[in-house]
C-alpha cells in the first residue's frame, strides 16, 4: 500500500484555496503600483476626491512617470540600432490603474498594524476595479485607528473596520454604492 508524503492531505490547503481565489486570470485589469516620489506628489496636489474619518482618496488620470534612461542615451555597451520608440510605448491614451498608499508611522505605530492597512487599500481597490477612472490613485490614512477599541495591532476587528471604511470611501469616489 503505497504511503503519502508526510504532511499530505486529501483537502486542499488553505495556501492552495487562497491561490486558487486569487488567480491573475480573474482579474480584468491589472493594478499597477506606485513607486516613484514624484508621481505621489503630483496625484497628492490634486484635492481630495473623497474623505473618511481615517482615509482620503486622490485621484488624477495620467500615467506615472517612466523609469529608466530617455530613448536616446547611449550606454558603453551599445551598438544596437537607434529606436525612435520605445517597446513598451502604447498608442492609447490611458490604459491603467495605479495605485499608492501612505500610511505615516505617526497614525500607525507598529508595522504589523501598516501591513495589514496596506492589504485592505489593495483589496479594496481589487473590489473596486471595474468603477474605477483610468489614472493614479492615492489612498493615505489621515487619522490613527483608537488603541482603546483595537487592542491588537493586526486584529480581524481593526480588518473588519478598515475593509468598510475604505469600502464605503472608494464607493464615494467612485460614485456607486458600497457592495
Amino acid at each position: 500500500m503505497p504511503v503519502a508524503p508526510r504532511g499530505a492531505s486529501a483537502w486542499p490547503s488553505e495556501r492552495a484555496t487562497r491561490r486558487a481565489r486569487c488567480r491573475p486570470a480573474e482579474r480584468k485589469t491589472v493594478i499597477g503600483r506606485l513607486v516613484r516620489s514624484t508621481d505621489f506628489e503630483r496625484v497628492l496636489r490634486t484635492p481630495a476626491r473623497a474623505r473618511s474619518p481615517h482615509f482620503a482618496i486622490h485621484h488624477l488620470s495620467d500615467r506615472p512617470t517612466r523609469l529608466g534612461r530617455p530613448i536616446g542615451s547611449k550606454l558603453s555597451t551599445d551598438d544596437a540600432p537607434h529606436r525612435t520608440k520605445a517597446v513598451d510605448d502604447s498608442d492609447q491614451v490611458l490604459s491603467g490603474l495605479w495605485v499608492g498608499t501612505v500610511v505615516p508611522k505617526r497614525h500607525a505605530r507598529r508595522s504589523v498594524t501598516r501591513v495589514l492597512i496596506k492589504r485592505q487599500i489593495r483589496n479594496a481597490f481589487a473590489a473596486h476595479e471595474t468603477g474605477l477612472a483610468a489614472g493614479l490613485w492615492v489612498v493615505r490614512l489621515r487619522a490613527p485607528f483608537e488603541g482603546s477599541r483595537f487592542r491588537s495591532a493586526s486584529s480581524t476587528v481593526l480588518r473588519h473596520a478598515a475593509g468598510v471604511e475604505l469600502d464605503a470611501v472608494l464607493a464615494e469616489a467612485t460614485g456607486r454604492p458600497a457592495p
